[in-house]
């Protein structure tokens, strides 16, 4: 199938790129568990095979490629090891969702032929694993009683949307193996992890033990950035590498490849720790949260992320507005405005008012006008999937250095790629899903948190990249949207002992 799928060429490449997307989105919308089970299944077959093929003949495969004893040893173990997860998440549903916490923030290093790829090999394993236990014993079900599949939403549509509109315009992209690496590493596993996500049963008990996940490894990637920053050495990334050494500053990235990436992660679980701080009525947790976040903070100040910051201000104002009101939230963030004045008024050249808007942003304003430069050319349909890069370096004759595969304003390389109808497309989902997110999140603090965390994960892509690319936006958009009703959470709670978990009685908001 792959030797076939590769002498055919970028159409059958082409045409695989859709039929994936198609699937994804079927994932999202099918109206019965076992449609639903052919879907994930056809997805999960497919884009390994796309992948193989698109890079059967490059440098890259050829290490595995003139050794078929070792590719067929390395597929039979990725095969046994996804048996046995399958297995353990079927005979065990409520492990899913830790897992999947844990594995969100890795990405392992691949070399191959003189290159290397950060790939999310664990996460995309828990996937699969996740799929396997819920496809195979649906394949088979014709005329067995499942129970109802839960109704789709606007967001689930336009999710499918995005999904294939992306795929559609891969077809006449100046970079198809980038539009096609975005499908099969990120757009299509993620729409599979949503879609298993969404099926859970989510409580404020099972968020607050995600968030215990999250929180563990945030502290050991703190610790692991302390280490980098005290010895002045990073661990991975050469261009952070490089950039340090020539820097009166010191970035660390602990175990991420991209110090706004690791400032991004520590960002969103903050968040999380702060909506407890907030909500919560026991001491000891309140005393806990404040410890953790003191540390946090310590580990996201060595970052150096400004996008980092700005997103989790963005968050901290959401949970402020959700804890206390709007009018209350609006004057912190006008104390923060006039301070922030004072200090450039103060010392302009502290925050880079003396220099040029380029330097100021590294670099960024010009990507920026870059983007929208390619948006007011082909205003309709865009250049084409993934080909931000391609279009930047090719229009303004830049060096592949200085050519960023995003404008770093996720909004401005959606209107580049996909022109109106994507940008229009992108603008409807983020609304509909703050909306969906923000409903009863006054009452809940698992809601709140997620709320705040999906905000500040937008507004870090106004000033970076990677939006759907980011499987935290996908995993958040699941549990915001499936957990219980508020009633239902009180009813439960009024039933049970006092005791509870870290999400699960947050105080009612004050006037």
């Amino acid at each position: 199938m792959i030797g076939a799928v590769s002498t055919l060429g970028d159409a059958a490449q082409t045409a695989g790129v859709i039929a994936a997307a198609l699937l994804a989105a079927a994932v999202l919308l099918a109206g019965s568990a076992r449609a639903r089970a052919w879907s994930m299944t056809g997805a999960l077959v497919l884009t390994p095979v796309l992948l193989v093929a698109n890079i059967w003949s490059t440098p890259q495969f050829e290490p595995l490629r003139n050794r078929p004893v070792v590719l067929l040893a390395g597929v039979g173990g990725a095969l046994v090891v996804l048996a046995l997860g399958a297995w353990t998440v079927h005979r065990r549903p409520e492990l899913l969702a830790p897992a999947a916490a844990a594995a969100l923030p890795f990405r392992v290093p691949i070399e191959s032929g003189g290159d290397t790829a950060n790939l999310l090999v664990p996460l995309y394993l828990v996937i699969a694993a996740g799929v396997l236990a819920y496809a195979v014993p649906r394949l088979g079900a014709a005329g067995r009683r499942e129970p109802a599949e839960r109704k789709r939403g606007l967001l689930d549509w336009l999710l499918a949307g995005t999904l294939v509109l992306y795929a559609v315009q891969a077809a006449y992209s100046g970079d198809f193996d980038n539009a096609l690496s975005q499908v099969i590493f990120f757009y299509v596993p993620f729409a599979l992890l949503y879609a298993l996500l969404r099926r859970i049963e989510w409580t404020p008990q099972l968020a607050g033990r995600c968030l215990v996940v999250l929180l563990v490894l945030a502290v050991a990637f703190v610790g692991i950035g302390f280490v980098e920053y005290a010895k002045r050495e990073l661990l991975l990334n050469p261009k952070v590498i490089s950039s340090n050494q020539f820097e009166s500053y010191f970035r660390v990235n602990s175990l991420f490849f991209d110090p706004n990436i690791y400032g991004r992660f520590l960002a969103v679980v903050m968040l999380g720790l702060v909506a407890v701080l907030l909500w919560s009525r026991r001491a000891a947790l309140v005393a806990g949260s404040a410890v953790a976040l003191a540390l946090l903070w310590a580990g996201l100040v060595l970052t150096l992320s400004q996008s980092s910051f700005t997103a989790l201000l963005a968050g901290l104002v959401v949970l402020g507005g959700l804890r206390w009101g709007a009018k209350k939230a609006a004057a912190i963030v006008a104390v923060f405005a006039v301070a922030g004045t004072v200090v450039v008024l103060a010392a302009p050249g502290a925050v880079g008012l003396n220099q040029s808007a380029d330097a100021a942003t590294s670099g960024r304003s010009t990507l920026v006008r870059g983007g929208v430069e390619l948006f007011t050319e082909r205003p309709l349909q865009g250049w084409g999937a993934g080909s931000f890069k391609s279009e930047y370096r090719r229009r303004r004759k830049a060096s592949s250095q200085r050519a960023a595969a995003a404008s770093h304003t996720i909004p401005i390389t959606v209107a580049a790629e996909q022109g109106a109808g994507g940008l229009a497309l992108y603008l409807a989902f983020v609304a509909v899903a703050i909306v969906g997110l923000l409903r009863g999140a006054r009452s809940s603090v698992a809601r709140a948190a997620v709320a705040a965390s999906f905000v500040a994960l937008v507004v870090h892509t106004l000033l970076y990249a990677a939006f759907l690319e980011d499987p935290l936006v996908w995993a958040l958009l699941a549990v915001g949207m499936s957990l219980r009703p508020v009633e239902a959470e009180r009813a439960e709670e009024r039933a049970e002992a006092p005791a509870g978990g870290a999400l699960t009685r947050p105080a009612a908001p004050a006037p």
